[in-house]
């Protein structure tokens, strides 16, 4: 018969216990390797003052453009500004060949109407640069008119000549102006006028801006022997636009 095995009691007549030691639950782990978090108020300050001066900033913007239009509309309603015109007056035309060798030889003679209507609008513009194109744009020759100060309810009548000597075609360039000069119907061209322009309007003076001249609807004929031909400008009309030059480019 096996031998019982007794529990052996305390020395003070009360049972024997022990504390066994468990491991660590995941949650306690987790939060005794958790770091402390700190709160960091210097960002959200940087953040907050970014804001307020970007806001600050448009605010600013918006009052600028805001004054500005007022402004304009205020000297609008006390100067009524127009802008000037311009009109072809003649083009005559001494000279307009193309040699065998692809060479072009120009004598031209251009007058050109440009009026005031304003009566309160003094215009001062700059040298004026004259380009002759077809309607292809193939340079038919330059000139230029000197610097004038256009006075209020004004017509000024300026002239230039329009010159080019042995100037070489590319043989595509040359075929078409050699055929466009045999036609009956004439050689279309164009006129282009570049330069700046300053407005006065009482004591205010506007900075200088650069504008463009167009003048399409011309017909030209080649003059036959020594005697110079005048081109058909009934049908001419000019467009007069504002050239805005920001950085490398120009509207």
């Amino acid at each position: 018969m096996a031998d019982r095995v007794y529990p052996k009691q305390a020395t003070n007549g009360t049972a024997a216990t022990s504390n066994p030691s468990f491991p660590a639950t995941k949650a306690q782990q987790y939060g005794a390797t958790r770091p402390v978090y700190r709160p960091q108020p210097e960002r959200h300050r940087y953040r907050r003052s970014c804001c307020s001066c970007c806001l600050w900033t448009t605010i600013a913007i918006l009052v600028l453009i805001l004054i500005a239009a007022v402004a304009s509309a205020i000297l609008y309603v006390l100067y009524r500004p127009h802008r000037p015109t311009f009109t072809v007056s003649s083009l005559k035309i001494s000279a307009l060949n193309v040699t065998s060798a692809s060479k072009l030889i120009t004598n031209i003679n251009l007058n050109v109407t440009a009026k005031n209507p304003n009566k309160k609008v003094v215009y001062s513009y700059n040298p004026i640069t004259v380009s002759l194109v077809t309607d292809d744009d193939i340079a038919i020759g330059e000139g230029s008119f000197g610097s004038f100060v256009h006075g209020t309810k004004n017509t000024t009548l300026l002239k230039a000549a329009i010159t080019s000597s042995n100037q070489e075609l590319d043989d595509a360039s040359a075929a078409k102006l050699k055929k466009a000069l045999k036609s009956k119907k004439g050689l279309p061209l164009k006129i282009k006028l570049d330069t700046k322009v300053e407005a006065k309007m009482g004591a205010l003076k506007t900075p200088k801006v650069g504008i463009r001249v167009v003048c399409e609807g011309i017909k030209a004929t080649a003059p036959k022997a020594k005697s110079a031909t005048t081109a058909s400008t009934s049908n001419a009309k000019c467009k007069v636009d504002l050239r805005l030059k920001i950085w490398k480019w120009t509207f």
